[in-house]
């Protein structure tokens, strides 16, 4: 099991993100958004398929009006619809090490809730095909914030549904945008590298393949801001 150090506040409450975090869901993701910038001749690389990874689309487009100039998000969600349905693309896969954690949480009468940029129809179907749905104190999802991450806002609304200090709190998240926002909350954040690797998560205070390789409540603090 991976610990912390000691001197920090015993966490006392846990913040999820969705995608690459409880359920592997950003290959589908990327492979959506690829499939959609190739059908409007939009050039792409790597490198920008990941900007959109743990980020609300209307976000990621509005840095990037050069991308689909005079498009609606609607249309373009629409569009996305039809790609969803394309026989090559990825499956949604459970992490069972997740589910096992939440589980193990929930068994120590330890709240937590949900922070997602994902949209709530999608997580709540999400939440409960993992069976897991019934555990979580609340959801905040994509249409819930004003700003997305890497803003913090989602992230202090977690702390409100909660009702603890963000100090108590541990966020557990998969991407630099994630991370970013749960240590610009001011909370604790473990990094699991089921999208990106270590070297990209290293704002994070502990950084794990699984999270079953969380020590609860040893979850160390870094000794500096995020």
């Amino acid at each position: 099991m991976s610990g912390i150090g000691a001197g920090a506040a015993p966490p006392r409450a846990a913040l999820f993100d969705l995608d690459g975090t409880l359920i592997n869901s950003e290959p589908r993701s990327v492979a959506v958004w690829s499939k959609l910038l190739s059908a409007r001749g939009v050039p792409h690389d790597g490198t920008l398929l990941r900007a959109f990874m743990g980020r609300r689309g209307p976000d990621v487009l509005a840095e990037r009006p050069d991308l689909f100039p005079g498009v609606s998000f609607d249309q373009l969600v629409a569009e996305m619809r039809v790609h969803m349905m394309d026989p090559d693309i990825p499956p949604v896969e459970q992490l069972p090490e997740s589910v096992a954690f939440l589980h193990r949480l929930h068994a120590r009468g330890v709240p937590f809730a949900l922070v997602t940029s994902a949209g709530r129809d999608w997580a709540e179907i999400a939440l409960d095909q993992l069976g897991v749905l019934g555990m979580f104190a609340g959801l905040v999802t994509a249409g819930d914030v004003t700003v997305g991450k890497p803003d913090p806002e989602g992230y202090l609304s977690g702390a409100g549904i909660l009702g603890h200090d963000p100090e108590h709190i541990v966020v557990f998240e998969d991407t630099p945008a994630g991370v970013r926002a749960g240590k610009s909350a001011g909370m604790r954040v473990v990094g699991i590298t089921t999208t990106h690797p270590a070297d990209e998560l290293t704002r994070a205070d502990l950084v794990v393949d699984h999270l079953t390789e969380v020590d609860w409540p040893h979850v160390p603090r870094r000794h500096r801001s995020g």
